[in-house]
């Protein structure tokens, strides 16, 4: 009897601990959850997007890359913030790995392989975070999306899960461009472009035309087996231009290297590049960054002409 008071004491304390660890534990998953839907809504405003110094951004990038993926690591279920994690990436690995690839000197052919090799696999990372994301969701959509049709994991989603869609298969086809010849890859494109048709389908504006201008690239490369056509390439250049009211430099870019080259057509190479040149980035303080940086990537093609045609028409 003389030790119960010892015992209900040494009961409270341990209950007390526990108590303590536990409103701990919940303080700690409410800041990662509060810091997360800051980095997966909005709150992170143009901070970059809306930066006019590509180097900058691009020193600063990996390391918030990381603080992404601790944040996921730490609340697997997050939904928004597996979103926000792919396409931070995709973001990076184009602006950072795969543009300044394109733009090396053919002496530097290896280091260029190595870049776009790392560019792909970003991408891919990319793809796998949005998808992830998708599945939380949506739980069977991976293995769905992953089958011999992609209509069954379409049938499961709807057009609050858009953002999803866009950057999945942004993702997928990038990871594409950036290693064409990847065998694993091709079998896999018509997903990605299912993916973005849906967005497409459910709103043919949206973020003001940047499934148009994914699908220029790709209608406008691609082999005819795998739907690429010149005639949709152009009705997509046309309805990026319209629906982001030629404040993007990058509708003329993709038309101008897609078909341009393709039917060695530098005059109208040199008109599309002087168009892009002509963006105002200020106009669009969202996409200042993307419009730099696309402005920087079409006056190296313009200084390199003689790399995309035979004949460049004696302007180059």
């Amino acid at each position: 009897m003389e030790n119960r008071p010892h015992s209900r004491i040494s009961l409270l304390a341990t209950v007390s601990v526990f108590t303590i660890l536990a409103f701990s534990c919940s303080l700690d998953k409410f800041a990662v959850r509060t810091v997360a839907g800051f980095l997966a809504g909005s709150g992170q405003g143009t901070v970059f997007s809306g930066d006019d110094d590509p180097e900058l951004v691009g020193d600063a990038l990996p390391f918030a890359l990381k603080i992404y993926e601790s944040l996921l690591d730490s609340d697997p279920t997050n939904a928004p913030l597996a979103l926000a994690t792919g396409r931070a990436y995709v973001s990076y690995a184009f602006a950072f790995v795969q543009a300044p690839s394109d733009q090396l000197p053919v002496e530097k052919a290896d280091e260029q392989k190595a870049m776009r090799q790392r560019a792909k696999k970003l991408f891919l990372r990319a793809r796998d975070d949005v998808l992830r994301g998708l599945e939380i969701r949506h739980h069977g959509f991976t293995t769905a999306i992953e089958g011999a049709t992609p209509l069954a994991a379409l049938r499961m989603v709807n057009r609050s899960d858009e953002d999803y869609l866009y950057w999945a298969g942004a993702a997928w086809l990038a990871a594409f461009s950036a290693d064409p010849f990847d065998f694993a890859q091709i079998v896999t494109v018509t997903r990605a472009v299912a993916l973005l048709q849906q967005v497409q389908d459910w709103d043919n504006a949206y973020s003001a035309g940047a499934v148009h201008e994914i699908f220029i690239s790709f209608y406008g490369s691609a082999p005819a087996d795998l739907g690429g056509s010149e005639q949709k390439a152009r009705e997509n250049f046309q309805q990026a231009i319209n629906l982001s009211k030629g404040l993007r430099a990058g509708p003329y870019i993709a038309l101008a290297s897609s078909v341009s080259v393709k039917n060695q057509d530098a005059a109208e190479f040199r008109d599309l590049l002087g168009k892009a040149l002509a963006v105002n980035v200020d106009a669009d303080i969202p996409d200042r960054l993307v419009n730099i940086i696309n402005q920087r990537r079409a006056q190296w093609m313009l200084d390199h002409i003689d790399d995309f045609f035979l004949d460049n028409g004696g302007g180059g």
